[in-house]
């Protein structure tokens, strides 16, 4: 059972490649820099990048499973189908794909659609795949700090909701799919799994929850989209700002919303409720405070 682990050093990643080294799995962690990186004991660091087909070559032939995550950059369509396309010549028959939730149907918005791109090709070929579709990841919410601090909770997500997620119970359901998988006498059909958390949050609802943890008043920053992508793209390449904004803007008009029954599913999955939002938030309150 030799798991390769890609965006290993990220923040699902690495979560993922420690889950899977509790569980006593060989996991091989590809990173840019291995010399650079710090991984749990018996982790094996792999050199490689999926845009340098002889190393992904070379790390897929080492393994039998893989953790498929590619970041949100400019060519990623171009290394999640050269990856899988690498990975069905390697023979590898048991693969879990971390895509995101509504890819179907933001059509506009670039790292959604072509996410959908690589799920259009699991689709076709029928490869052995376990899609997993989270939501918006609460832990993006910790790059606000410096604004809640200063009573302003600065992501325009809209007034319809969005049922974030929890880093931690993505990664606890990829590395139980993974494990399944990997330890399956037979590769195992192709699967969807969307993954959303337990509360539909708004902006004047995270603020309230804010004001609470941080003992002060937080105020919502509003919805303008045209201000919130002059703002980042002084942090960022404007082609991600702009596709940041196309995604806040179907967060206006659509949401981003489970099922129904998406407590129920995923608390079966996990083996425990789906984390909520409140809690990651206080977490980081009592950790800025500390510090």
């Amino acid at each position: 059972m030799n798991i390769l682990v890609t965006g290993s050093t990220g923040t699902i990643g690495s979560l993922v490649v420690r889950g899977l080294a509790a569980q006593g799995a060989t996991v091989h962690a590809l990173t840019r820099n291995p010399d650079q990186a710090s991984f749990p004991a018996g982790v094996i660091a792999v050199k490689g990048d999926m845009t340098d087909i002889p190393s992904m070559r070379a790390a897929l032939k080492e393994v039998d499973t893989l953790f498929l995550l590619n970041a949100v950059v400019a060519d990623e369509v171009t290394q999640a189908i050269g990856t899988l396309s690498l990975a069905r010549e390697a023979g590898i028959r048991r693969i879990v794909y971390l895509s995101v939730l509504n890819s179907d149907v933001y059509t506009d918005v670039p790292h959604f659609t072509g996410k959908y791109t690589a799920e259009r090709m699991i689709e076709q070929f029928d490869l052995p795949v376990t899609v997993l579709r989270p939501s918006y990841f609460m832990q993006n919410d910790a790059a606000l700090k410096d604004g809640l601090l200063q009573g302003r909770y600065g992501m325009p997500i809209g007034n319809v909701g969005v049922a974030m997620v929890d880093v931690r119970d993505i990664a606890e359901i990829a590395v139980a799919a993974l494990l399944r998988r990997a330890r399956s006498a037979t590769p195992l059909p192709r699967e969807v799994i969307e993954i959303t958390g337990p509360d539909v949050l708004t902006g004047d609802a995270l603020a309230t929850i804010w004001s609470g943890v941080l003992g002060k008043p937080v105020t919502p920053a509003g919805n303008d989209l045209d201000a919130w992508e002059t703002v980042m793209a002084g942090f960022m390449p404007s082609w991600s700002a702009y596709d940041l904004r196309l995604m806040l803007a179907r967060f206006h008009v659509d949401g981003m919303l489970g099922k129904s029954n998406a407590v129920e599913l995923l608390t079966g999955l996990l083996g425990h409720p789906p984390r909520r939002y409140r809690d990651l938030a206080g977490e980081l309150a009592k950790a800025w405070q500390a510090a």
